[in-house]
């Protein structure tokens, strides 16, 4: 009986130290494991990230190239705005319309801020900001003049807008 008991002393113990070796090495593996996930983790946000940036950089560079083709208006109108007749500039039959992004484009190009191109247009900041953001659009009876200043030199703006101050 001696016998039995050693032997199942010797067994149990060589299962335990067989689980214990086997535990070990797994431990091993899965932390390897894991580090390799968290970089791969990693690496799929970082690319993530540069495919936003290339998708902005594409849209942009979409809407830079779809400018030029039509010299009328920068974009198109949005639902709300009502495209008003007016004398044509440049090519003859074109009617020219006012639209947010001429608007910001105008300004842009005349380096003026929202309240110098309020005084330009005889309204107020607030109204510049919702014509620009497309939440409202210039009275059909404004838009030509509004049309005509846009059309200004910077030298003559500037001299409009002090001569009104």
């Amino acid at each position: 009986m001696s016998y039995d008991a050693n032997m199942t002393t010797f067994a149990e113990t060589l299962k335990k130290e067989i689980a214990r070796v086997a535990r070990k090495e797994l431990r091993e593996e899965i932390t390897a494991l894991r580090k390799l996930g968290a970089t791969q983790r990693a690496d799929i946000s970082a690319l993530k990230k540069e495919v936003n940036s290339l998708q902005s950089s594409l849209n942009r560079l979409e809407k830079i190239r779809a400018a030029p083709s039509s010299p009328g208006s920068m974009a198109k109108p949005s639902p709300t705005a009502k495209p008003t007749p007016v004398t044509p500039r440049g090519k003859p039959g074109r009617k020219v319309t006012f639209t947010a992004e001429r608007l910001k484009a105008q300004r842009a190009r005349l380096g003026f801020t929202q309240e110098q191109m309020a005084q330009l247009l005889g309204v107020s900041g607030l109204s510049i900001w919702k014509w620009e953001t497309g939440g409202a659009v210039p009275r059909a009876s404004r838009v030509p003049q509004i049309l005509d200043r846009l059309a200004m030199s910077k030298r003559d703006a500037l001299a409009l807008i002090s001569q009104s101050a």
